[in-house]
């Protein structure tokens, strides 16, 4: 992750990061407002507040809430900048992708390894940073979190995922990491409009089982499709494509448990092997 680490030569921001950092700075000096007491608003301490402001720092959702009950006449402004920098937190190639799943009406995720990043908890998550030896792996971890916002609307998009049934034996950061997380995925399960499905063990081998991949659908618009590779993922908007991935994805639904029996079986694995 990009986030800067100076100014340009006149002095300006060098990256969204740093940007919102200085204006966060800016209107706290106009109000006269200390760092100590911005950080008590956004229940941090003085040292976080200060690096955000220099750019060192992703801000949470949370902070930038705070900056806006803070700084009057702001009608929104930082949670709004917070929404752009926050999408910043993801790999390039992938912030297109976020810009498009906020926007979307239905997202179908398939994978065969992991639990997707839209529905992973924190702890989660932290572990599979984890394995990527990255700089800065709390802010990507923050980033993942701050996606999972669209799920939280009075209208959130409808989930359809379908997953390897190995995702819910795959211990991921230790059996209460796992407990935790797949008590995740039901309290999902049944939380209306969502579908989840698992392919089970007994399906030796089924159409699309190697590529993780995904379908975004639109109230206005094309669907597009998604792809997860390495070293980076890619969007293919193509009507043939997106046609063959639709086609991959039905052929999933068909193969797999229904949603009732996949919901007792992560019931089932979360009892026997996390309890």
């Amino acid at each position: 992750m990009a986030v800067g680490t100076g100014k340009g030569r006149d002095g300006e921001p060098q990256t969204p990061l740093e940007h919102f950092g200085e204006e966060v700075r800016l209107e706290r000096v106009r109000l006269g407002i200390e760092r100590e007491d911005l950080g008590k608003e956004a229940f941090c301490g003085y040292s976080l507040v200060a690096k955000i402001e220099a750019g060192k720092r992703v801000p949470s959702r949370e902070f930038a809430d705070a900056c806006d009950r803070l700084f009057p006449h702001g009608h929104g402004r930082f949670s709004r900048l917070a929404n752009f920098v926050l999408r910043c937190g993801f790999p390039e190639a992938f912030r297109q992708y976020v810009k498009l799943e906020e926007d979307a009406a239905c997202i179908q995720r398939f994978h065969p390894m992991l639990v997707p990043g839209l529905l992973q908890t924190e702890e989660y998550a932290r572990a599979i940073m984890a394995t990527g030896r990255s700089r800065n792996p709390e802010e990507h971890v923050r980033a993942r979190m701050a996606r999972q916002r669209i799920l939280e609307r009075e209208h959130p998009p409808q989930l359809w995922v379908i997953l390897e049934y190995a995702v819910l034996r795959r211990v991921i950061g230790g059996s209460e990491v796992m407990r935790g997380q797949l008590a995740r995925l039901l309290e999902l399960e049944t939380t209306p409009p969502h579908v989840f499905q698992i392919m089970p063990e007994t399906v030796a081998a089924y159409h699309g089982c190697c590529s993780p991949f995904g379908l975004l659908s639109f109230d206005e618009g094309a669907d597009v499709a998604h792809v997860d590779g390495y070293p980076r993922g890619y969007l293919l908007a193509g009507p043939e494509d997106v046609a063959r991935a639709r086609q991959s994805f039905e052929l999933l639904k068909a193969s797999a448990l229904s949603p009732y029996e996949s919901y007792r079986l992560i019931e089932s694995v979360l009892k026997e092997r996390y309890s």
